[in-house]
């Protein structure tokens, strides 16, 4: 069976990808083509797509995306919790899952999530061949294994770290943080063990063939991204991602759809260059950030300093923005954590879309700046990115205010009162012009 990537190179507009385009408002010959390109993907397992999947498009032709990491942890967590943080990521606006589960049963852990996970759903394989061994006892076999297993569950995009060869080690000698992905320690650290090459990298052709065979979708995971915006932009990131770059045509070849993960912490005024370098490098394969954290003294807002970053990398070049929760860096997110990190991220994805002319992503704004203008209240917080917390505040200004009884969603301004608010002297002005 063909992939979504091998039949838009035939010409073929797919079923999914008909869905996918409609969600955006799109023809689907613009997405045909931009999946063609290599420029978009569709993660879509076939055995996901059989089931519950809603396709949905990943790419710079199409809005950008948010992700929600989930999973059980030997530390901390449940089953019963995860699915509870999924269902609240889900109804925040979430456009992807990915379980990062390193406790208790991953296979039933993910059947389960899987089973009722109507987006993308994404993991991290290498998680699952390290629990329950040693890194010297892991070896080629176990790694096609466990990949091919995940990929028969159901799972639509992998993170792989193949970029990270034994030749980048060396220059992580000047690093502050050193390396921070799990994923990539973890191979770093077999690498050093077993004195031989990244088996990621090594095992890639036969990774390709099974990931083509359930058209699941490499997301090339950054091994070496930056820790810290101190080791931003350094020559251990350019050369993974150089790497990653070959990977990305390769997988191409063998007719694998290709994401491209990215930084990380990276201050401000460099993240245009790390997005605009990777178009360049990945031939404008989708690019998928964490943040990035602008700065790293924000410990318990960390969801805020990667809004301000997701949305300069948006407008710049990234299209998939995977959220960060105000618990990064100090603790696992509880269900109100999962829930503002995915709101941070939607708002930086839609304001990017706003700012890059992105199809009627303004639309909203102007229909909500409308309501406001009128002192329509009940379409102000229909229209609100975040209806329930909106609601909520305006409930409460509501009884604080002692709103006169019958003017809620009226004429009335839950700040000013009557007299002082300008929103209604505007309005009684507009009426004296037009009469």
């Amino acid at each position: 069976m063909a992939t979504q990537l091998e039949l838009a190179r035939q010409g073929h507009i797919t079923d999914p990808m008909r869905r996918a385009a409609e969600r955006e408002g799109l023809d689907a010959e613009t997405l045909q083509a931009e999946l063609a390109a290599g420029r978009l993907v569709i993660p879509a397992n076939t055995i996901h797509l059989a089931g519950n999947l809603e396709p949905r498009a990943i790419g710079r032709a199409v809005s950008c995306k948010v992700n929600a990491n989930i999973g059980c942890s030997s530390v901390r967590s449940s089953l019963d919790g995860e699915i509870e943080k999924m269902k609240v990521a889900l109804e925040a606006g979430a456009d992807a899952m990915m379980d990062l589960s390193t406790g208790g049963d991953l296979d039933d852990i993910r059947q389960k999530l899987l089973a009722i996970c109507p987006v993308p759903f994404g993991t991290v394989p290498i998680y699952e061949v390290i629990v329950g061994r040693d890194v010297e006892q892991i070896d080629h076999k176990t790694i096609l294994q466990v990949i091919e297993k995940q990929a028969r569950q159901g799972v639509d995009f992998f993170t792989i770290h193949a970029g990270l060869l034994r030749e980048h080690l060396d220059l992580l000698k000047d690093r502050v943080c050193g390396i921070v992905s799990r994923g990539g320690a973890l191979l770093a650290k077999w690498m050093t063990c077993h004195n031989r090459q990244n088996p990621m990298y090594e095992l890639f052709d036969e990774l390709c063939a099974i990931m083509r065979e359930y058209d699941v979708c490499f997301s090339l995971g950054d091994g070496l991204r930056p820790g810290c915006i101190a080791d931003a932009t350094d020559v251990a990131q350019i050369a993974e991602l150089r790497t990653l770059g070959e990977l990305t045509q390769r997988a191409q070849e063998n007719g694998c759809q290709v994401m491209v993960e990215g930084p990380g912490h990276v201050p401000f005024n460099q993240i245009q260059y790390n997005m605009e370098i990777q178009q360049e490098i990945c031939n404008g394969a989708p690019f998928y950030v964490l943040g990035p954290l602008v700065t790293d003294i924000a410990p318990g807002y960390d969801h805020i300093t990667s809004a301000i970053g997701g949305t300069a990398a948006a407008f710049y070049g990234a299209s998939f923005l995977c959220y960060v929760t105000p618990r990064e860096h100090l603790g696992l997110p509880n269900t109100d954590d999962v829930r503002k990190g995915v709101i941070a991220s939607k708002i930086a994805a839609h304001a990017a879309d706003v700012a890059r002319g992105f199809g009627n992503a303004a639309r909203r704004d102007r229909e909500l700046s409308t309501a406001r203008a009128s002192l329509d209240w009940q379409t102000h917080l229909d229209l609100a990115i975040d209806p329930l917390t909106a609601r909520s505040m305006f409930e409460e200004a509501c009884r604080q205010s002692r709103m006169p009884a019958g003017t809620r969603g009226e004429d009335y301004c839950t700040m000013c009162g009557r007299e002082w608010c300008s929103v209604r002297i505007n309005k009684e002005l507009k009426s004296r012009v037009k009469t």
